[in-house]
């Protein structure tokens, strides 16, 4: 393992404060291991929280600020914070308008989130948990609630946060941010394998010429393991099984994301996108809003995810809401 970090013990802390360092006027480090937005939002307004492990960088913190995220609650690497820190946030965030807690479907997050959710009710903070499961990669057959979370919740939290800026309530936050998160689907490929920053242990075991589509958000198999594939070959696998799962019609508005996982360069990621604009556009749906970055990576780990969302007038339009955040800033 080759890394400049320090002491691992204060990887997640160290890198916190390096955010609020570089991004002064956009966030800060409220309390150990929470990040907010320096210039907070009128308590009017919905307050957007966050979760999740540390080690998926510039998700989740990253894309805390206005038009996004109030609050971001950091774990260790890969690993969830624990539930007393989580409701110290939600307690933070309680407002007139209330809050909306978006959580990644992962057995640990959702763990602590149930339990701060718990605690917040007892104390009588009004808050509404939403749930991102968009992979795809057991199969169409499984129930959506058992459908690991995967960077489709950037998507959530953008349109989370404009609907919420808007001064919608509480009740119409969730309903338009669930109507998005129901219309989504990803799929991640990998073709190299990452290190735990704090253990150096190795994430999963592809030989040099292999590929696995399905992969985890910390290399967890995903049962598509294949000789590597071109790019275009990679693109079409991915998609037609994305399109089935948001079940594409022609005329569908689209979004498209391409998200690098650590170690995939833009020059991939690029012609990745080609092939899969060509592809969505001879299937008769338009690509009405992408993005091509990284956004929630896995460490060194090379590949990328593929979401694809449906749009309607409405989801569009919040998409198109600006937004002032260290990693999505959109005038």
């Amino acid at each position: 393992m080759k890394k400049f970090i320090n002491n691992s013990e204060n990887i997640t802390s160290e890198l916190l404060q390096g955010l609020a360092l570089t991004f002064p006027q956009k966030v800060k480090v409220v309390s150990e291991k929470i990040v907010c937005r320096s210039t907070p939002k009128d308590p009017n307004k919905v307050a957007i929280v966050t979760l999740g492990g540390a080690g998926h960088e510039p998700a989740l913190s990253g894309y805390v600020g206005e038009g996004m995220l109030d609050y971001s609650v950091v774990g260790d690497i890969f690993a969830a914070p624990g539930a007393p820190k989580v409701f110290e946030a939600l307690k933070l965030a309680n407002c007139p308008a209330g809050v909306l807690f978006i959580v990644l479907n992962h057995e640990g997050d959702v763990m602590s989130a149930n339990m701060a959710m718990e605690m917040a009710k007892r104390e009588g903070i009004n808050v509404k948990m939403l749930l991102t499961h968009e992979d795809i990669s057991a199969g169409l057959d499984v129930d959506i609630k058992d459908r690991r979370g995967l960077a489709g919740c950037v998507p959530v939290y953008k349109i989370a946060g404009a609907a919420a800026e808007a001064g919608l309530d509480l009740d119409e936050v969730y309903r338009i941010s669930e109507k998005f998160n129901q219309n989504m689907a990803t799929l991640a490929v990998a073709m190299s394998n990452a290190t735990h920053p704090q253990s150096g242990m190795v994430i999963g075991d592809l030989a040099d010429d292999e590929m696995e589509i399905g992969m985890g958000q910390h290399g967890e198999g995903g049962g598509g393991r294949m000789k590597i594939q071109t790019a275009d070959d990679t693109a079409n696998i991915m998609l037609e099984q994305l399109c089935k799962a948001i079940e594409l019609q022609k005329g569908d508005d689209l979004m498209l994301v391409i998200n690098g996982t650590g170690a995939t360069t833009l020059m991939e990621m690029f012609i990745v996108a080609r092939a899969s604009h060509l592809s969505l556009n001879e299937k008769g749906a338009t690509v009405a809003r992408s993005k091509v970055e990284e956004i929630l990576t896995v460490q060194e780990m090379a590949g990328f995810q593929m979401c694809v969302g449906k749009f309607d007038a409405e989801t569009l339009s919040f998409w198109d809401k600006p937004c002032n955040t260290p990693y999505w800033t959109q005038q």
